[in-house]
């Protein structure tokens, strides 16, 4: 059976975008509900993936074309390349999900010098037909020959120079078909050849370049940012044209069915009058509000009204819509689940709730823990500085930085180190890699359904733009007398649209104040998070707001459904407080060695120069009541919930002065008697490879007495704090073990000092699984151990072969862009790999023990995707910073419901 190529768009609907891209399988939805799309066909994503994989388009492709182009000329009543009457089309890239990289639409295909002059007959209209000429030429020119935009800009902007014109529709047909040839002339100039005169030749070089497209440089950058895998390929859609350029009755426009930005129902979008494609998006002109339009056209408004009503009704979701008005005639030429702004995310799904158009589990499906992070970054606080200039909020954030205004430079600039906001007067799909690396993006054109706006939002990025004051050029901008140059540091402030000269201070964002105290939202009691009450602000506003409604309903919600606990990585008393008051269920990773830096350092390093067992324990004495009170406190934070206390695991050269350091100073001579001590032990404790030298569970074992005072500190403070009424409940865990026996040596150990103190409390005794063998013989190991905690970064790292600090800088960079790495292994777990030793692990050490308690407590226990992968291996609990402890609740709620659910992005 051949493989069929092309569908029409009868044939389609909205659940097969992996073979009709996100574009041709909603086309194909609106044209089975009915709704006024002009007819069309899709080239299939499969032959994209052929084209690329065979460097040429399938055998079969050019016949299917064929066949469809003629029911589409038959339904159209024209013809493509007619002279009298010719059938123009429009050739429109759509991959499954939506990509800013990828190729821009080019309109007017099939048009010729011979068919330029019926077209001016059959319309009326003989400026329309040379202004779609000139764009048909220029767009064609910049995306299917890469002929350099510029070009043909500044051949328009000559043409209005000498005309007097403000905008190209002050241009008239004599202007245009001058413009014209000037653009043919570029043409030939940059490729050599004259502009196609086959208008099936036209299409078909369309056609190519789409697929092409899939490969260029920012759709592969794009693809990284967003984590779009690279084999989906894209599909390629061919649509009756319909013309908004034919007048002040005609235009284009852009809706959304809520506003993308705040979530709020109403109105939302741009409509610019007389106007074709992207003009609207582009920043050429300054769009009118959608609502406006009513004044204009009632009855298209009307209608349009009607169809946004129908599409959010059947999607269920906010829809993103565009529409081209041609003569008093409505037709969509786009819809899609729109893109949204994190916080827009969050109050869209409880609507859709309360209105009963999805249930709390589809809510929750349609929230991410990276939105939630965004939400949880600091905003702009009050502030008497006036604003230079006021733009339109386009995505919220305060974002500050230096001005830029070039998007290489911008990119160049961040991966320096420096924060910077790409400035211009509007954005192309060519400045993706400069929105990318700015912290804010700032235009001086363009509303909120602009390039940079949508672009913005989906990055998670703040913008404004749209702010008219701006005067901007290629290296500057003047507000009055002001000017702004590169590098001077400015702020924008993307809720409110304000741009500020210089940087404004910031404050927590109303998320995380809601988290730090509002005791009105307490969680669940079914999730066994216990919450303190905090410092929300007095007057309660921030738990009022619409957004803190929605991001704790949608937590309750998660909390409820998830499988998986939620705890922290925490090492003090305060972090251990603020990851209660953020929702942690226990401490998975208590860091003791963070315990023996600043003051402290030098009774480690007495322990380390100790030559006698006397020395030794005199240094251990004095750590002793020290260790003690710390864990008190924390276990007193934490009270009623696990603590999880690794013994000490760096080597210890870490406690001691740097080799380099004391080298310097005693070829100089300058070290005294203590000095010289410590260059010997540096010297005697340095190795080549620390990670895989004297640390961990082999440091405890060779320094006698070094576990069981930390053992003898956490059972004693567990028994101080069980005697002050509390409830305490340690677990001690013994790092980096790759055997059992070296788990049993320092468990009968342990418990000889657990004995002795007498907690009046149960401490648990388990090991951290980083090293490769240790999944590989879990079995054996659980038999010595009453739970697991995979340190996840280390098993990274030796399940590799690579140091992270040696290697992110020297070479991740290079395996990102060669596709080696989708995603660093050290953000998001490596599951084909790493993840294979943990189900490894979970498997045997279940089977050896089924009481097993597992969790992960490295940084991968706060990562989205990683979650889910622990979720889907049978973990119980994840451990992360603080901060990312509800991102880890929201992703853990939302794995409970991935059998079934829908993909989100």
């Amino acid at each position: 059976m051949t493989d069929k190529y092309v569908y029409a768009f009868a044939e389609g609907n909205k659940d097969l975008k992996d073979l009709l891209g996100g574009k041709g399988a909603n086309l194909a939805e609106m044209t089975n509900l009915g709704l006024p799309v002009p007819p069309g066909f899709t080239i299939t994503t499969e032959a994209c993936r052929a084209y690329l994989r065979d460097g040429k388009t399938p055998a079969s492709l050019d016949a299917e074309i064929s066949a469809h182009l003629a029911a589409l000329e038959q339904a159209m009543a024209k013809k493509l390349g007619d002279p009298e009457d010719p059938l123009l089309v429009s050739v429109r890239s759509g991959a499954k999900f939506s990509m800013p990289g990828m190729m821009e639409t080019v309109l007017n295909v099939g048009l010729t010098d011979a068919s330029v002059p019926g077209l001016a007959r059959q319309s009326g209209n003989i400026r329309f037909a040379w202004d779609s000429y000139r764009r048909l030429i220029q767009m064609f020119g910049k995306t299917v020959c890469d002929v350099p935009g510029e070009a043909f800009e500044q051949a328009l902007d000559a043409a209005k120079r000498v005309k007097g014109a403000h905008a190209d529709v002050d241009l008239d047909a004599d202007d245009l078909q001058a413009l014209v040839d000037a653009y043919k002339q570029i043409f030939k100039q940059h490729t050599g050849r004259d502009f196609p005169q086959e208008p099936r030749e036209q299409m078909e070089l369309a056609i190519r370049a789409v697929f092409e497209s899939w490969n260029a440089e920012r759709a592969i950058l794009y693809r990284r940012q967003e984590r779009i895998p690279g084999d989906l390929g894209t599909a390629v859609n061919v649509v009756a044209m319909v013309f908004g350029n034919l007048g002040d009755d005609s235009g284009t426009g852009v809706a959304f069915t809520r506003d993308p930005a705040t979530g709020e129902q109403g109105v939302y979008g741009d409509y610019l009058p007389n106007a074709q494609g992207e003009d609207v998006v582009a920043g050429i002109r300054n769009t009118i509000p959608l609502q406006d339009l009513e004044g204009l056209d009632p009855t298209s408004f009307t209608e349009l009204m009607r169809i946004m009503s129908v599409l959010e009704g059947h999607y269920k979701d906010l829809c993103d819509i565009e529409f081209t008005i041609e003569r008093g005639k409505l037709w969509m030429l786009q819809t899609r689940v729109g893109k949204r702004t994190a916080a827009a995310a969050f109050i869209i799904a409880g609507q859709l709730v309360d209105e009963g158009v999805i249930d709390p589990d589809e809510a929750l499906r349609r929230v991410t823990g990276a939105q939630l992070m965004q939400l949880m970054f600091p905003t702009f606080a009050k502030t008497d500085t006036q604003p230079l200039a006021k733009g339109i909020a386009a995505s919220p954030g305060a974002a500050v930085g230096k001005a830029v205004f070039d998007s290489a430079r911008a990119a160049e600039r961040a991966a320096t180190g420096d924060k910077v906001i790409l400035v211009r007067r509007e954005t192309n799909p060519d400045d993706l890699p400069g929105m990318i690396a700015a912290a804010g993006i700032l235009t001086s054109r363009g509303g909120k359904t602009s390039h940079a706006a949508v672009v913005a939002r989906g990055m998670g990025r703040t913008c404004v733009c749209g702010a008219e004051a701006l005067d901007v050029t290629d290296d500057s901008f003047k507000v009055g007398t002001t000017t702004v140059r590169e590098g001077d540091v400015i702020s924008i402030d993307g809720t409110t649209g304000k741009v500020y000269l210089g940087e404004i201070p910031v404050e927590p964002s109303p998320v995380v104040q809601y988290f730090e105290g509002d005791a009105a939202h307490s969680v669940p009691a079914r999730s066994g998070v216990s919450r303190e009450d905090g410092g929300l602000n007095a007057s309660g506003d921030t738990a009022q707001s619409p957004l803190v409604r929605a991001v704790d309903r949608a937590l309750r919600h998660a909390d409820e459904m998830r499988r998986l606990a939620v705890w922290t990585n925490a090492d003090n008393a305060a972090d251990a407080g603020r990851a209660r008051r953020f929702g942690a269920q226990g401490i998975g990773l208590c860091r003791t060695e963070h315990m023996f830096l600043g003051d402290r350092r030098e009774l480690v390093e007495a322990l380390i120069l100790a030559s006698t067992s006397d020395e030794q324990e005199q240094a251990l004495a004095a750590l002793l009541p020290l260790q003690r009170a710390d864990f008190a406190e924390i276990l007193q934070a934490m009270n009623g919930l696990p603590v999880t206390v690794r013994l000490i695991d760096p080597p210890l050269h870490e406690f001691l002065p740097s080799l380099e350091e004391l080298a310097v100073k005693d070829a100089q001579g300058r070290l005294g008697s203590r000095e010289k001590e410590l260059l010997a032990a540096v010297r005697r404790t340095h190795e080549e490879n620390p990670m895989l030298g004297l640390r961990g569970v082999r440091l405890g074992l060779v320094i006698p007495g070094l576990f069981a005072m930390q053992v003898r500190a956490i059972a004693e403070a567990a028994r101080q704090v069980k005697q002050a009424g509390g409830d305490p409940r340690p677990e001690v865990m013994v790092p980096l073990v790759g055997a059992v026996q070296e788990l049993e040596a320092v468990r009968t150990q342990a418990l000889d000092v657990i004995r002795d103190v007498d907690p009046g409390v149960p401490v648990p005794i388990g090991t951290m699984i980083e090293v490769p063998r240790a999944a590989l013989t879990a079995g054996e190991i659980a038999g010595s151990a009453e739970f697991f905690s995979f340190g996840t970064n280390d098993l990274t790292q030796m399940g590799w072969g690579f140091s992270r600090d040696d290697v992110e800088s020297a070479f991740f960079g290079r395996y990102l862009e060669l596709g080696i790495f989708g995603v660093s292994p050290f953000e998001t777990l490596d599951a084909d790999g790493i993840g294979r030793l943990v189900r490894i692990a979970v498997e045997e050490g279940r089977a050896a023990r089924p009481d097993l308690q597992i969790g992960v407590c490295g940084e991968h226990g706060g990562d989205p995707d990683s979650v889910h992968f622990f979720d889907s291996a049978g973990l119980d609990y994840v451990s992360c910073s603080p901060f990312r402890v509800p991102v880890a609740r929201l992703e853990a709620g939302r794995a409970a419901l991935e059998v079934g659910g829908s993909d989100t992005r």
